[in-house]
């Protein structure tokens, strides 16, 4: 993997920032284009649905034109080639392989909202946001995966502008330009509104006519066609007969009833259902025809149409057979005709009646399009229905199953999300399920909540985390009993103790073990006091200061100088000298403060005059300066034409690694796709069965070769004999 710039919060700010005021319009509007920005400058958990694997800044992409998702360019190529390859083995198996099957004519769908792309559309190459720039480079100052270009993008809904905003991931925001719009009703003066939002209501009384064509609209300015019209009116049916109240905006209604006025004829009435307008001739007095259609009589309406005796002729309803009747009234019967029925799986055959189907018991092997479950429905025709039994494989999260239909290839990735939580659970963020053991808990700035397990009423203020507390540093702060002073170790009530249970014991024997120590947490007693008491000599001869704990009076052991009471001489006891030691300690760069040990806080480390290595960004120039140095000196050390060439040949060399990849990859599909010809090809016919045809072969050929030469003999003999024979007077 490539190393690449780290982008810090205040550096992800000014680009966010750098972006959004290319914008020109309400930042409010860019609430969903700033989402996604964030997800690619800050956030390091962004993955890919199909390997469930992190998404680099420096990996090629594919991103959906729909959900705007993002994934590995190479997870997206293989799933649309499976998607299709699934598909057309399906599709063989059903029409089976001599059929002309097109894989370019199938479809592929994006993994997380399921919108369909072509075959065409399966991406050859790493485009950025929008789809200006191929394989595009990294720069830890742009978005990452875009090429800082003007987006350009025809913004939704069209309104003829396009997007202004620098190559983004996710939707453009709204039309921010501005333009004069006229409210719905047309009536108020036009207005200066973003583009994106320029349909606007004045509020006054819309005043268009209604659909009743009577009433005004009541309504405040709106946008579309006006409702329909509230009042009711007692309105008459078209046949005059029934009246009711009814919504002004339907004057022309029906009341469901024959409209039951007499025809011309005066012998039938009308029974169209009301209507208007006149009812026109009598249907029984035009012209008629008998029951078969064979015959026309033009008859008065009081007299009905006679049969006309020949065959009635109509189709049956078994679709091959016709009527046989004489011409009747009524519906044609059944079909009796004894026929050789073919079942629907083509297995059996029998003889039945015309009108009834014929159906076997055997039941389908074949696999449904899930190629994990058989048919097993009776008499198939060998167009099984789809499986209907739930998937439950487990999904690439690996904490749900596919609860989908039975399908064949792979899963769709799981959609569930998980919710991570800081410790005080303040801090949260939403990953894909099944990202949730790969992913490290967010940052949280609060602090820690946890209650003091020692004696302090509060522990020392830190940031919220998972785990135990670190230990309380504090001063123990607890009174001595045997003095007045308090405990300035720092706190023991919970410290690691090595406890071994086994000590001073011996073994009785090799084959015996002993138990291992263990650690303990424990309360250990403070330690003894060593605060500084001013301790006179036994002699009285000095003041020195003492350990609290070892603050009793003792002998100095120099000469005591005492006049002894002989008054003549005086006493020579030697005392003892207490040493004391010094500390080291370190400046802020690291190094050992070289001054004479000192009070206070050391000196800066500007005053340090140690060295240290700087080096460029790829690590190959390197320098030692001196720590007293400017610290800006890190900056000033940058890559030269060694280090770009050097940068250049190591991407031309994953260059060629991806090509001699691709390569190979192509090779494995063509041998794949010879062996899965091979296999469904007809086999050539054995050695043996050529054998077994010959003899039979050849004495059709010696047949056929000599059939015709012997039948002309043949003919020429009976010739001679007959003229022979009739010379002779045979034949009286």
């Amino acid at each position: 993997m490539t190393n690449v710039g780290i982008c810090t919060t205040d550096d992800a700010d000014k680009v966010i920032d750098n972006i959004i005021n290319a914008y020109g319009g309400e930042v409010a509007s860019l609430s969903r284009t700033k989402e996604f920005l964030e997800a690619a400058l800050r956030s390091e958990e962004i993955c890919c649905l199909i390997c469930l694997e992190g998404i680099q800044k420096t990996d090629a992409i594919w991103s959906c034109d729909c959900c705007f998702e993002s994934l590995h360019m190479s997870c997206v190529q293989k799933w649309g080639r499976d998607s299709i390859s699934y598909q057309k083995d399906a599709a063989i198996d059903r029409f089976g392989p001599s059929a002309d099957i097109d894989a370019k004519s199938f479809k592929w769908s994006c993994p997380k909202c399921r919108t369909e792309y072509s075959y065409s559309l399966i991406p050859e190459r790493y485009y950025c946001f929008c789809k200006k720039a191929v394989n595009p480079c990294y720069d830890p100052w742009l978005v990452p995966h875009s090429c800082s270009e003007i987006c350009r993008k025809e913004l939704k809904p069209k309104c003829g502008h396009r997007c202004l905003l620098p190559c983004h991931p996710g939707p453009c925001p709204p039309c921010p330009k501005t333009v004069n719009a006229i409210c719905h009703c047309e009536k108020s003066s036009p207005k200066t509104l973003r583009c994106s939002s320029k349909t606007w209501s004045c509020g006054k009384p819309c005043g268009k006519t209604l659909n009743c064509g009577q009433h005004p609209c009541q309504q405040p300015c709106h946008e579309g066609p006006c409702s329909p019209c509230e009042k009711r009116s007692v309105q008459r049916c078209q046949c005059r007969k029934k009246t009711m109240e009814r919504p002004c905006y339907t004057p022309n209604w029906q009341c469901e009833m024959p409209c039951g006025k007499a025809y011309s004829c005066g012998s039938h009435d009308c029974e169209i259902v009301c209507h208007e307008g006149p009812c026109g001739l009598c249907p029984l007095s035009l012209t008629r025809s008998c029951p078969c259609g064979k015959s026309s009589y033009l008859l008065p309406c009081t007299k009905s149409i006679p049969n006309c005796g020949s065959t009635c002729g109509k189709q049956l309803s078994c679709g091959s057979h016709y009527c046989a009747e004489r011409c009747h009234r009524g519906p044609c019967g059944t079909c009796l005709q004894m026929s050789v029925k073919e079942c629907r799986c083509g297995n059996k055959r029998k003889e039945l009646p015309c009108y009834k189907e014929f159906t076997c018991e055997s039941k389908c092997k074949r696999l449904r399009d899930c190629r994990r479950h058989p048919c097993n429905r009776k008499c198939c025709n060998k167009d099984c229905p789809p499986c209907e039994q739930v998937c439950g494989r487990v999904l690439g999260c690996g904490n749900h199953k596919c609860a989908g239909r039975c399908h064949e290839g792979r899963c769709y990735p799981c959609h569930e999300k998980v919710v991570l939580t800081c410790a005080c659970g303040a801090s949260r963020i939403t990953v894909p399920c099944g990202r949730e053991k790969n992913v490290k808990p967010p940052k949280c700035g609060k602090q820690c909540q946890v209650p003091s397990d020692c004696h302090h009423p509060e522990r020392r203020r830190h940031l919220c985390h998972f785990g135990k507390c670190p230990p309380c540093k504090r001063e123990c702060g607890l009174n001595y009993p045997d003095c007045d002073h308090i405990c300035v170790t720092p706190c023991h009530d919970n410290v690691l103790v090595k406890v071994d249970s086994d000590t001073g014991k011996k073994r009785s024997g090799p084959w015996e073990k002993l138990k291992e120590p263990s650690i303990e947490i424990r309360k250990l007693p403070c330690p003894p006091c060593d605060v500084p008491v001013p301790v006179t000599c036994l002699g009285g001869h000095e003041t020195k200061n003492w350990p609290c704990h070892n603050s009793k009076p003792s002998s100095c052991y120099r000469p005591c100088g005492q006049v002894l009471l002989c008054s003549n001489h005086i006493c020579s006891r030697p005392c003892h000298k207490v040493e004391d030691g010094r500390n080291l300690k370190e400046m802020s760069c690291g190094h050992r403060c070289f001054n004479t040990c000192h009070s206070g806080s050391c000196t800066s480390s500007k005053d340090c005059k140690k060295k240290k290595k700087i080096t460029c960004l790829c690590k190959r120039i390197k320098r030692e300066v001196m720590c007293c140095q400017d610290q800006s000196v890190n900056e000033k050390l940058k890559c030269d034409e060694q280090c770009i060439e050097k940068m250049s040949a190591k991407e031309k060399e994953k260059h060629n690694c991806e090509t001699d990849d691709k390569i190979k990859r192509n090779r494995l599909e063509q041998e794949e796709y010879e062996k899965f010809q091979k296999k469904f090809n007809p086999k050539k016919k054995s050695r043996q069965q050529r054998s077994d045809e010959t003899p039979e072969t050849n004495d059709s050929k010696l047949i056929s070769k000599f059939l015709f030469p012997i039948s002309l003999v043949g003919i020429f003999v009976g010739i001679t004999f007959y003229f022979v024979f009739n010379e002779k007077g045979f034949w009286d």
